[in-house]
């Protein structure tokens, strides 16, 4: 199998990331998405039928899970398991940047009631 090169400009746009779909290239068993969320922004609280992982690489970014919340910083590492309601908002006052890499190759999302 050849090694694809890509940029994050090559990838689809989606409100506030650009998404990586393991369908889309072969069956690659994961799905990324790179976050650049302004303040304020982030998805509503949600479950997936796989483990999500985030990567924090610049800004804060407040993660719940309905009923509690964290804040956390460039440097983390957040591991959500299977079927655990979650979602995040941009906690700063500067772009959130972080990589959330999905363990499936394509996306699978519930929405839930919005928690915040």
């Amino acid at each position: 199998m050849p090694i694809t090169f890509l940029t994050q400009a090559e990838l689809p746009k989606a409100s506030f990331s650009h998404e990586f779909v393991g369908d889309d290239f072969g069956g690659v068993p994961a799905c990324v998405i790179f976050v650049d969320a302004p303040p304020g922004e982030g998805p509503a609280l949600h479950v997936h039928p796989y483990t999500e992982l985030f990567f924090v690489i610049e800004g804060d970014a407040t993660f719940t899970d309905g009923t509690s919340e964290r804040t956390v910083g460039a440097g983390a590492m957040v591991v959500v398991p299977p079927e655990q309601p979650h979602g995040f908002v941009n906690a700063g006052t500067g772009r959130l940047r972080q990589i959330d890499v999905h363990l499936s190759p394509r996306f699978e999302t519930r929405w839930l009631a919005d928690s915040r």
